[in-house]
């Protein structure tokens, strides 16, 4: 447990291994919330909704597949798009 001083308008100091664990950068986005007779402190990543996408379970479990396609060799290589026509095609 590590001791914070609560400071003018209220602030607080996050501990640097909290900031550093949670990787919280200035200006990043925490929620402060009640448990009981705790308040607790979540950092929260705002995602744009352009790339809302991307986090999404479906697409990150599609990247992890490709990432496995990738590590065990399951791919081709092409010199030219041509080729890659050609493959598709065949």
């Amino acid at each position: 447990m590590t001791l914070t001083r609560v400071k003018k308008n209220f602030q607080i100091t996050l501990p640097n291994q909290i900031r550093k664990k949670y990787k919280i950068s200035v200006g990043d986005y925490i929620t402060i919330d009640e448990e009981g007779r705790k308040i607790v402190i979540k950092p929260v990543k705002i995602i744009d909704s352009d790339q809302e996408y991307f986090y999404s379970r479906e697409w990150q479990e599609k990247e992890a597949g490709a990432d496995r396609d990738l590590d065990e060799g399951r791919y081709k290589d092409f010199d030219n798009v041509e080729d890659l026509i050609k493959d598709i095609n065949s």
